[in-house]
């Protein structure tokens, strides 16, 4: 048995495509990680979770079933089938050998990863325990692929029709926070995403106590497809993989997936289950769960936004002060004049003109009728949507974001840009805060910055006047000085001033209006 496994890696590292599926991948997600979440404090530390997935994944639907069918194509397994070994033997030496290239490009991506800055893993014994439930949910994936697929073209397209939903909805690329709540929903029947919890739970987070779930769910789904592959197994490539035995146990691999959805859904676990902040939780501060912080109670500044909401596009693109409401109704006609024009039809009504708006000349003059009239507050950006994100405080929020965000409410307190300047000068610099990580994605604590905002805005100026200070940069979003943006350095977020002024003025007045609408009720609060 171990001859045949040294066979094994022998044949798969002669595999060129083999070894692109298992190491270059790997390396370009890396790459491609560090540049996307490049202005996080701590480098990719977040994104653990996820690069160990995509390795163990692209290995699964790539790597090990591209190898052997290639291998049954060159009638390499008819030979073994020859030799006294048993069937199942020479699967748990596959397997086993394919484990041992997974782990290799795990620590590929994990080398250089803490070479980058990030810090070595909390619990790293957990960590090889969730890699391996990992590998061997998708090592059991990768063999029901290899036992469909007759050629090595058709791994690939049944790969792909695996990897990129994985990827996109399964929480794997994308973290599951980010997505809306029906794909949050459907995400629960994809093994990627108990994958990136598992893993990411050991490497900055409390280890596997809070991961029994996920780990039974690849169980689960590993054990599937070991069986189903099993019961579909080929020697060679007369043998097709397209029987309507084949399509039966390739469908119970599938009811595992469905299993395990159906029993996150009664579980309540469809939705994120991280570290949920305390019950009934009114503002930011008590979300962190800071022992003895006096703040004033926000209940209905925080909380979840309305559904109906859309994209918000100020001047020139929305509804804002210099428009005329779309809703206005026309004034009544007026009769005609004596002194009609000669080309005029004698039944012709000519219409009054609408009266002009007074708009205000200055903050201090802002009135309700003001923002009624001005502000589409239906027209906002989702709260949960990837530009102008809000946390709600019901969300899971993990142990760095948890520490990222009492830096920025301390730093907050202290920046000289949020203490100089006119009411308005100085809530633009606070809002600069939460649009510069928004203009960065970054992940995870782009969501929570601006609740940090919101609670500072309203702590620093009185209701009455916040009310007015937000209509006007609503409204009026790409006037005043943009400096303090470039003075992010001197906080805990490390990041520097964005080079597109005019897209950092945008989500600025869209989180002004996001905050203005919470503390008038436009908003609706749930």
């Amino acid at each position: 048995m171990t001859y045949a496994f040294l066979i094994e890696l022998r044949l798969y590292y002669r595999n060129r495509m083999a070894l692109i599926y298992g190491y270059l991948f790997p390396l370009i997600f890396l790459v491609a990680f560090l540049v996307l979440y490049r202005h996080e404090p701590v480098p990719l530390v977040n994104h653990m979770g996820e690069l160990l997935t995509v390795t163990a994944l692209g290995g699964a639907c790539f790597g090990l079933p591209t190898s052997m069918v290639g291998e049954r194509e060159r009638g390499v397994w008819r030979r073994y089938r020859a030799t006294p070994v048993s069937t199942l033997r020479l699967v748990l030496t596959t397997v086993a050998a394919r484990y041992l290239v997974l782990l290799s490009a795990a620590l590929l991506q994990i080398v250089p990863a803490m070479l980058l800055g990030m810090p070595f893993p909390d619990h790293i014994a957990g960590l090889w325990v969730a890699f391996t439930f990992v590998s061997f949910a998708f090592l059991g994936l990768g063999l029901v692929i290899a036992m469909l697929a007759d050629t090595v073209p058709a791994v690939q397209a049944l790969g792909q029709s695996i990897f990129l939903p994985m990827l996109i909805i399964g929480g794997v690329a994308v973290r599951i926070e980010s997505l809306p709540e029906w794909a949050q929903h459907l995400s629960a029947f994809f093994p990627g995403r108990y994958a990136v919890e598992a893993i990411q739970g050991t490497v900055n987070g409390s280890g596997l106590g809070e991961a029994g779930f996920s780990l039974l769910a690849l169980l689960l789904i590993g054990a599937a497809g070991c069986l189903a592959s099993a019961k579909m197994f080929r020697w060679d490539t007369r043998e097709r993989g397209g029987t309507p035995r084949g399509k039966v146990w390739a469908g119970a691999a599938l009811a595992a997936w469905v299993l395990v959805g159906v029993l996150a859904e009664g579980t309540g676990r469809a939705l994120p289950h991280g570290r949920l902040p305390a019950d009934g939780a009114s503002s930011l501060t008590d979300a962190l769960r800071s022992p003895g912080a006096e703040t004033e109670n926000l209940s209905n500044v925080y909380g979840t936004q309305a559904d109906s909401v859309t994209v918000a596009e100020h001047m020139a693109d929305s509804v804002g002060v210099g428009a005329e409401p779309e809703d206005s109704a026309p004034e009544a006609s007026s009769p005609q004049s004596d002194a009609e024009p000669p080309d005029a039809a004698p039944d012709e009504v000519v219409e009054a003109p609408p009266p002009p708006i007074d708009y205000p000349d200055s903050w201090e003059e802002v009135t309700m009728e003001d923002i009624e009239r001005d502000i589409r507050f239906d027209a906002l950006p989702y709260d949960q949507g990837l530009e102008a994100p809000v946390a709600a405080l019901d969300e899971p929020m993990y142990p760095d974001i948890e520490e990222t965000i009492r830096c920025v409410l301390y730093d907050l307190e202290v920046w000289p840009p949020a203490w100089t300047g006119d009411p308005v000068q100085r809530a633009r610099n606070v809002l600069y805060v939460a649009a510069v990580p928004d203009m960065y994605q970054m992940s995870g604590i782009e969501r929570w910055v601006p609740l940090a905002v919101f609670e500072h805005l309203a702590n620093a100026h009185p209701e009455d006047e916040l009310i007015k200070v937000l209509y006007w940069i609503a409204a009026n979003p790409y006037e005043g000085e943009v400096s303090a943006a470039s003075r992010l350095t001197d906080m805990c977020l490390r990041i520097g001033g964005p080079e597109d002024i005019l897209m950092l003025q945008q989500r600025t007045g869209w989180y002004a209006a996001k905050l203005l609408g919470r503390i008038t009720g436009h908003i609706e609060v749930r």
